[in-house]
């Protein structure tokens, strides 16, 4: 998964905010940029949005996607890009790819 602001606002959210990746649920907190999350066969929702730190319940620039791993997927790339202005939202976008 690849979670990342505009370019144009990318120095003010590498320093305030923090991105969460939602898989059925689950938060996996992180750092802009990429990292992987194991996913069992099946269908999945995904969720995106950032937090300044410190604020926990905060679920700013939501998106989501529903995505489906078939046997024969090894990984699923998606990216996640936040709009350059204040209020906007993540835009995702999928696509299967080999490893």
């Amino acid at each position: 998964m690849r979670v990342k602001p505009s370019a144009f606002a990318a120095p003010f959210h590498y320093l305030f905010t923090r991105p969460v990746v939602e898989v059925d649920g689950k938060e996996y907190e992180g750092r802009w940029g990429t990292r992987e999350i194991p996913m069992s066969r099946g269908a999945h929702r995904i969720r995106v949005y950032f937090r300044y730190r410190g604020r926990r319940a905060a679920r700013l620039g939501e998106a989501g996607v529903e995505v489906s791993v078939e046997v024969t997927d090894r990984r699923i790339g998606l990216t996640a890009k936040l709009g350059p202005t204040n209020g906007s939202t993540f835009r995702i976008t999928a696509q299967p790819r080999s490893a």
